[in-house]
């Protein structure tokens, strides 16, 4: 894709790089086959093709319009292009680049403004989300149905079988993620007993930091930058003492592995040797073997497992080899509309992305759905009575 820089733009951070990957575009339009967005709006413009012609636009005129940030805006970042994509444009890396440079030259609507202000200034600290969160769940009867349907019911840490330790023969750090400690308090403990059962020793960050994720996708590059450097800081000293860095949540593991294309020359070299370590829990446990009781579970694999990653299949592999029977599901590569805080800031959408992936996990009436990361967790589980939860805190309840 040939693209004329604005003369304004030209030499500016990371402007050289969104001009390499427009240029790795053919306009093919495989991407659009796949693109959740496009399959509900049938809007060119809802389609990463769309969407990288109003990136083009904004490098050529150093401008965008309300109604081209609002196609932006609509898409999920689910990556699920990049996984079709014949020519291996890395689209989610030019969207959050082009994000960045909308900050300045876009007003977005004040309701989006003000609920991306509180999800930056709550999210990331668990003790202010753990304590809202409370609250919210306390007040969730007497609220209006739109608004308790985006509180999480309360989950309390649910007994453990007793599982043996293994003899411990290495020692991993295990993330513990800043939702997931919050709203799923069970899924880390059920990651530790099933890691410990597999032989390796646990240990935590003493203030563990936010991944800066959700920060960065929420076009604050400058925050998110600076949790990335600091999480960078606390892992690093203890690289030589552990053989793993586990993320438990894969949202969380995916940004972590692209830290070394985010960060400046100063972090990359630390942030490249903790990417080394970094594993996904799935990953981590797929060499091992466990036996567990009979059901039905339907799997559902995020985004930024199965495309971010690029990890699919491994979490059916380990269940079905455990005992578990997996119902089949269609449509197993789109979203489910969670994509971190798309589902506050995208209600509609979401909602749309979600029943639609309901529709095809209970197809088959499974007896629980599982997913590997918090937010799809909490989202599918608004919109269904089937029990929903992480992979690992179903296997450990099951052995």
């Amino acid at each position: 894709m040939q693209t004329n820089i604005h003369p304004d733009l030209v030499g500016k951070d990371k402007i050289a790089e969104a001009e390499e990957i427009l240029r790795s575009c053919v306009h093919c339009g495989f991407c659009m086959a796949t693109c959740p967005t496009y399959q509900l709006l049938g809007d060119e413009l809802d389609g990463p093709r769309g969407r990288i012609y109003l990136v083009k636009n904004l490098l050529e005129t150093n401008s965008m319009d309300d109604q081209s940030a609002t196609h932006l805006d609509r898409c999920l970042t689910c990556r699920s292009c990049e996984t079709t994509c014949p020519s291996g444009v890395r689209y989610g890396r030019l969207l959050d680049i082009a994000r960045d440079l909308m900050v300045t030259r876009v007003r977005r609507p004040l309701r989006i403004e003000v609920l991306s202000r509180l999800l930056r200034w709550t999210v990331p600290h668990p003790r202010v989300f753990g304590a809202l969160l409370r609250l919210g769940q306390l007040v969730r009867p007497v609220l209006p149905m739109f608004i308790a349907g985006k509180v999480p019911l309360r989950q309390t840490s649910v007994a453990l079988n007793d599982l043996p330790n293994g003899s411990a023969d290495k020692t991993v750090i295990l993330l513990q993620g800043c939702v997931q400690r919050a709203a799923t308090p069970g899924v880390n403990e059920a990651i530790q007993s099933l890691l410990q059962a597999s032989g390796c020793a646990v240990e935590y960050l003493t203030e563990e930091g936010c991944c800066g994720g959700l920060d960065y996708h929420l076009s604050d590059h400058e925050t998110g930058v600076r949790r990335m450097q600091t999480l960078v800081d606390q892992l690093y000293p203890r690289l030589d003492s552990v053989e793993a860095i586990v993320s438990s949540a894969s949202g969380c593991g995916v940004t972590i592995k692209e830290y070394p294309e985010i960060l400046d020359s100063s972090y990359a070299d630390r942030a490249a040797a903790i990417v080394d370590k970094v594993v996904d829990i799935s990953e981590l446990l797929d060499q091992e073997s466990f036996t567990c009781r009979p059901i039905r579970v339907a799997v559902h694999t995020p985004c930024t497992l199965q495309h971010g990653q690029q990890i699919d299949g491994v979490i059916e592999q380990i269940l079905a080899r455990a005992g578990c029977e997996i119902v089949p599901s269609n449509e197993g590569h789109l979203c489910c509309g969670s994509a971190g805080t798309y589902s506050v800031l995208q209600p509609k959408l979401a909602e749309r992305l979600r029943d639609r992936k309901l529709g095809s996990l209970l197809r088959e009436e499974p007896e629980v759905i599982v997913t590997a990361n918090v937010g799809c967790q909490l989202h599918l589980q608004s919109g269904t009575g089937t029990p929903v939860m992480h992979w690992t805190e179903l296997l450990a309840r099951q052995l």
